[in-house]
């Protein structure tokens, strides 16, 4: 079985990226994303309300890396501490060698390849240094955004499980799509 360890943080750069430890001095851009009815519209979790929301979030974020159960990384441009978006590996299964994968950034940012190229830094991530077997992505199906940075970094379509979330008085679908590593 697999053993985690995120200490020391493990920076990570990319062409144009730093994906740094987020800190509670994210709070207003974590309570900007998490608050954003646009970047939460296929999370199915409560928007933030205030920067307590925020914190909370970032305390959450900040007690799985201490722990070593999962690890996310603020999107930053290089040269510039604002923070853009999160990234990460939650619902780490380190008996089966895998971890899902997501990640949220502020509508400004869309369109510009910052996501997918984030995504394919923490492929290479997980399989190199996590020594993940496989990474999956479980989406709302109407999320085609998503779907599309997935299936250009490689990601194929694994199941579309129906009405398999209830939320908000709601049963809703998750669209499965996983990345197996390249022997």
């Amino acid at each position: 079985m697999l053993e985690f360890n995120f200490t020391p943080f493990p920076e990570i750069e990319t062409e144009r990226l730093l994906l740094r430890r987020i800190t509670n001095d994210d709070v207003n851009e974590v309570f900007e994303l998490r608050s954003n009815p646009e970047t939460m519209k296929y999370i199915p979790r409560p928007l933030a309300k205030n920067s307590e929301d925020a914190l909370e979030h970032i305390a959450m974020i900040e007690d799985k890396i201490v722990t070593n159960i999962g690890i996310n990384w603020g999107i930053t441009l290089k040269g510039n501490p604002k923070l853009l978006g999160i990234i990460g590996y939650y619902r780490m299964q380190p008996q089966n060698y895998r971890a899902e994968i997501g990640y949220i950034l502020l509508p400004e940012f869309h369109g510009k390849g910052i996501v997918p190229e984030a995504v394919n830094r923490l492929i290479s991530y997980g399989f190199k240094d996590l020594k993940l077997h496989s990474i999956e992505a479980v989406i709302d199906p109407g999320n085609y955004a998503s779907e599309k940075v997935l299936q250009k970094c490689g990601f194929v379509k694994e199941a579309h499980l129906k009405e398999n979330e209830f939320y908000e008085g709601r049963f809703l679908d998750s669209v499965i799509y996983s990345l197996l590593e390249a022997n």
